[in-house]
């Protein structure tokens, strides 16, 4: 019966992965975003949206050429209950520090701050569908 409790846990041990590649982005259940929706209005090219998913939100960007999708919540602030607000159509603003991160693809903006916003997975699933999902 040792013997057996002991292969078990060894099993166990050994099929558990670590946490190191854990990333804090894998948060989000999967969204379905409905273009013809009012809120979705000014997502033409070059226009953004918020929408509902992830802890704080979505912040979706049309490139031109396809969607985008960041995650509303300050990547370099885990104290910031506020969600990230777009500015000027271009940028992303942490509302607790001021801190800018850029709408094209999530990089900080402002000097000393290394973390990107969380970025996800866009399918376009038909014109007027997208899903968004983890990497």
């Amino acid at each position: 019966m040792k013997k057996i409790i002991l292969l078990i846990s060894f099993i166990t041990l050994l099929g558990c992965e670590s946490n190191e590649n854990f990333s804090r982005c894998d948060i989000l259940n999967p969204v379905t975003i409905n273009l013809v929706n009012p809120q979705f209005i000014n997502l033409i090219p070059g226009g953004w949206a918020y929408a509902s998913g992830g802890p704080r939100g979505l912040i979706i960007y049309n490139t031109g050429s396809s969607f985008k999708a960041f995650s509303r919540e300050c990547p370099h602030l885990n104290t910031c209950t506020s969600a990230l607000v777009v500015e000027n159509d271009i940028k992303m603003v942490c509302p607790c520090d001021d801190v800018t991160f850029s709408i094209l693809d999530g990089s900080p903006q402002t000097s000393g701050i290394n973390d990107s916003v969380c970025e996800f997975k866009v399918t376009q699933v038909s014109s007027t569908v997208l899903s968004v999902t983890n990497f």
